[in-house]
């Protein structure tokens, strides 16, 4: 059986990825409210075991609301669910000593979303894996929120 994927996720405003090298650049990192369109991105912090360079590793992340069913909106008259689809693979760089963690980290900056006040998570699967960042839509505020 293959090594399991280190893998984190953190929700960000935006994010840029330095393929040269591996890094992810970050702005607003670390929230978990936000008001309603929500603007931001995902970063996937992927550390590929030794034994599982060179090898294709399919992800996907899926945007759910707090009751675990996916988030769509109507596209064409159909229902799409938030879903983004890919896959990672790193080769062994020359000089790097075997057996160490190999870097395939990422972003996902995403499209304003129009999501209504509540409680939501990108799930991330992955072979053996499974993380979640959750977040809140707080509600717009209104005269009766505020105090004098």
């Amino acid at each position: 059986m293959a090594s399991p994927l280190d893998i984190q996720l953190i929700l960000c405003d935006a994010a840029q990825a330095d393929p040269t090298t591996g890094k992810v650049h970050m702005l607003g990192a670390g929230w978990s409210r936000a008001g309603t369109p929500v603007s931001h991105a995902i970063v996937v912090l992927a550390k590929v075991p030794w034994d599982r360079a060179n090898q294709r590793i399919p992800l996907t992340l899926t945007l759910r609301e707090q009751d675990g069913d996916p988030v769509s909106f109507v596209i064409d008259g159909q229902p799409r669910p938030v879903r983004f689809e890919g896959a990672i693979e790193v080769g062994r760089p020359a000089g790097v000593p075997p057996g160490s963690p190999l870097d395939a980290s990422f972003a996902l900056n995403v499209s304003p979303l129009p999501l209504k006040p509540g409680r939501y998570d990108w799930l991330l699967e992955a072979p053996q894996v499974e993380r979640t960042a959750s977040f809140t839509v707080m509600a717009p505020p209104t005269a009766e929120n505020f105090t004098f």
